[in-house]
């Protein structure tokens, strides 16, 4: 499996998303807003996405291991790095999971949130994704898309929501993410498709997939088209290109003017 990377920033605030591949597997992690909320932590987001995702590359390097047990055990190996902070704040760091590996005549893939993986088949293109997240605070979510990005109006709408949120991750009634507590990876989408089915796949966080998904500016083929020609910096610059010509989500209302994008594109 040949993969390539990329993951830029969405604005001028550190980059909270992370992404890796190696010839059997790919990773993406999209850290989740804090919107300026305490988080319990000193580290903060960027470093927990380091973290986890050096972890998960290396307890998924021995492929026998299920994708849900290594992120398992990474979960518990970053925990284990900050037991001075406050773990058990509904803020503690955390991110959406995608990971995509290569075992025998097989493709494994799970999927934890919103980020989705995508693969490009002889009969077209399935997306594996976890949206759980979308049926979450509908009202609070409309609330924060009435308002331009930038204005005090959708800060503040945007905090209220996030506020809530947190008190919904990892619960029965609510969605999952990774953070603190390993519990967290038995309730991560997973799965496995025959290789011979794909001729490609695209590792993706919604930084990157909303140029599909959200703005509905292109089309899955017309994306592997882009990922083939120009690679994984063209996608997320024609991403940029979208969101420049709507600065302040008045037509494709957002959180953010520019969010955080990774990108791996894998080939055979």
């Amino acid at each position: 499996m040949r993969v390539a990377i990329d993951t830029q920033p969405g604005g001028a605030d550190p980059n909270e998303d992370w992404v890796a591949g190696t010839p059997t597997l790919a990773v993406v992690l999209d850290g989740l807003s804090t919107a300026g909320l305490d988080t319990g932590c000193r580290h903060g987001v960027p470093w927990y996405v380091a973290n986890l995702g050096s972890q998960l590359v290396a307890a998924l390097a021995d492929v026998r291991a299920p994708l849900s047990a290594g992120l398992a055990y990474a979960l518990e190996q970053v925990a284990a790095l900050h037991p001075e902070c406050d773990l058990r704040n509904p803020g503690t760091p955390s991110a959406t999971v995608a990971i995509l590996r290569e075992r025998d005549d097989s493709l494994d893939h799970l999927v934890l949130a919103d980020s989705p993986i995508v693969l490009e088949g002889t009969n077209g293109f399935t997306v594996l994704t976890d949206l759980r997240v979308d049926k979450v605070l509908p009202e609070l979510r409309a609330e924060v898309e009435q308002h331009e990005t930038h204005t005090t109006e959708h800060r503040e709408a945007l905090r209220r929501l996030v506020t809530a949120q947190r008190q919904t991750r990892n619960t029965p009634t609510g969605y999952w993410v990774a953070a603190s507590d390993a519990e967290a990876a038995a309730h991560a989408l997973v799965g496995t498709t025959p290789s011979r089915d794909v001729r490609a796949a695209a590792v993706l966080s919604d930084g990157a997939s909303r140029l599909v998904t959200e703005y509905g500016m292109a089309t899955w083929s017309e994306v592997f088209s882009t990922l083939r020609n120009g690679g994984p910096q063209e996608l997320i610059s024609s991403v940029r290109k979208v969101e420049a010509t709507d600065p302040t989500g008045r037509r494709w209302p957002r959180y953010k003017s520019g969010d955080d994008a990774a990108v791996a594109f894998c080939q055979w």
